[in-house]
């Protein structure tokens, strides 16, 4: 009764109700207690936030009750991807709508009102582009900034000047061309999107392009791949393959991590939507490979002569046909207990609402169980919003985009104020890595398996229990040379 009592009354309790702990181990070694914890982060409780559209619609997203969340931009279309300027913009692409069409957009969100958490302006900045789902910006060894710009069937760059609204360089270098055509689009299912995304170091450049067909035998080798290249687009390779649609992408630390999106005919709960810290070289298994419940399977009905054992296990797995997107990673010491040391991933949710799976953003840390930060957008029947790209502001606060209602939603911890109008920090001038701390080594590296984390933590209670252990005797040793001394004195006197 005491202990429990000592209990309630400690730390423990506070970190117990806010959901960081959720396993306590009591035992007792001839008399003597001890306590130990498991690294087990308990899902938060979400509650109703709600929502208040321009167009007058009403409803609720859940979200833990120390967020808060607020519809930052509103008005536009299949909006999709962030991309931060050189000179702290924010700029996002706009795709228009599911079609392949060529009346896309890429936008500057300004004017930000960090007491309402509101963009006062959306500019256009290019239009009439072609399923413009990904932008980027660089800057050379010269000093010369670069805006990129990933469409359907090229990538292209051209110089940016801070400050501009509208490119002052109208003549687009052509980096690479794609293949543009596949089945009958949509949902028949080939894939038009393309995303960029720069190492922080060694200035390569990375984009995805998904596959022409829900399972198949590709006939270009850029299809189902992330090709690598330097910033001119030269020295262009195959980096990873074997990915059917991996639209998430980023370079998080040293790990470019990918999102990816599994076939279509294997069923209702199969395969698993996946998430990976790619490796250069590495083939991903599509499409006679699949993974379900984070185990690799062989297809057969796309059988291949290497097999599936070499086929790399997911860093984290999603259910099936829930659409993982966009990420983002928050590592900061200030951040707040419920996303520290975790992805936030958008599942941008199934086609078939019947199905239901994704239409949130969840919570991931390498070993654990994925918990929910943000879901509604599915009511019923009736979807109000389908996340899709992340942003994170500063170690509390964040952007996403709803591709369904043309939304660009704020997220910040409650009482947390944002300034955008300061350079925000990039990967690459980031000076630590931001996995580079010990508990976030474990999350990162792709070859710990949630197995290899599980064991650490049982190591931490036992080198608890043995440390318990030999205070007992340390304690015990210590009365008997008490009680020893106190025989000596009686008899002296």
């Amino acid at each position: 009764m005491q202990l429990k009592r000592a209990i309630q009354k400690s730390e423990l309790k506070d970190k117990l109700m806010r959901g960081k702990i959720s396993k306590i181990v009591f035992g007792s070694l001839g008399g003597l207690f001890f306590i130990f914890t498991a690294s087990v982060f308990a899902q938060s409780r979400l509650v109703p936030h709600r929502i208040n559209l321009k167009n007058g619609k009403t409803f609720s997203l859940n979200l833990p009750e120390n967020f808060e969340i607020t519809p930052a931009a509103e008005g536009l279309k299949r909006v999709r991807f962030f991309a931060q300027s050189p000179d702290g913009r924010i700029f996002v692409t706009d795709m228009r709508d599911l079609s392949d069409n060529r009346r896309g957009a890429v936008y500057i969100l300004g004017d930000w009102n960090a007491e309402i958490g509101k963009f006062g302006s959306v500019t256009p900045y290019l239009t009439n582009l072609r399923n413009p789902n990904s932008a980027a910006f660089y800057t050379d060894e010269s000093g010369q900034d670069w805006f990129y710009l990933a469409e359907t069937d090229k990538l292209t760059r051209r110089k940016f000047t801070k400050g501009e609204t509208k490119p002052g360089d109208n003549a687009p270098q052509i980096l690479a061309t794609f293949p543009d055509y596949g089945l009958s689009y949509k949902y028949g299912g080939w894939h038009l999107t393309r995303t960029i995304a720069f190492s922080p170091e060694g200035g390569k450049l990375y984009v995805s392009v998904g596959s022409s067909c829900n399972a198949c035998a590709e006939k270009e080798e850029v299809r189902a791949a992330v090709l690598e290249m330097n910033p001119d687009g030269s020295g262009q390779r195959i980096f990873a393959k074997g990915l059917r649609n991996a639209v998430g992408l980023k370079w998080i630390g040293k790990f470019l991590f990918a999102t990816n999106q599994g076939a279509d005919h294997l069923g209702l709960d199969k395969p698993d939507e996946t998430f990976y810290a790619l490796t250069g070289g590495a083939d991903y298994g599509w499409a006679s490979c699949y993974q379900s419940d984070g185990r690799v399977f062989a297809d057969p009905k796309y059988k291949r002569p290497a097999g599936c054992e070499t086929v790399p296990v997911s860093y984290a797995f999603f259910p099936a046909h829930s659409s993982a997107l966009g990420f983002d990673y928050f590592d900061e010491p200030n951040a707040d207990e419920t996303i520290k040391n975790s992805f936030l991933v958008a599942l941008h949710g199934s086609t078939n609402k019947s199905v239901g799976h994704g239409y949130k953003i969840i919570i991931v840390r390498k070993g654990e169980k994925n918990q929910d930060f943000i879901n509604g957008f599915l009511q019923g029947s009736t979807v109000v919003g389908r996340p899709c790209g992340i942003m994170k502001l500063d170690a509390n606060s964040f952007l996403f985009t709803d591709d369904f209602s043309g939304i660009v939603y704020y997220v910040k911890k409650k009482g947390w104020k944002t300034e955008i109008s300061a350079k925000l920090p990039t990967a690459a001038e980031t000076k630590e890595n931001p996995l580079e701390n010990s508990e976030s080594v474990e999350s990162a590296n792709p070859g710990t398996t949630p197995e290899t984390a599980a064991q650490n933590r049982s190591c931490l209670g036992l080198t608890v229990i043995i440390f318990g252990i030999c205070w007992q005797v340390m304690f015990r040793n210590k009365q008997q040379n008490r009680d020893r001394r106190a025989n000596t004195e009686s008899a002296n006197m």
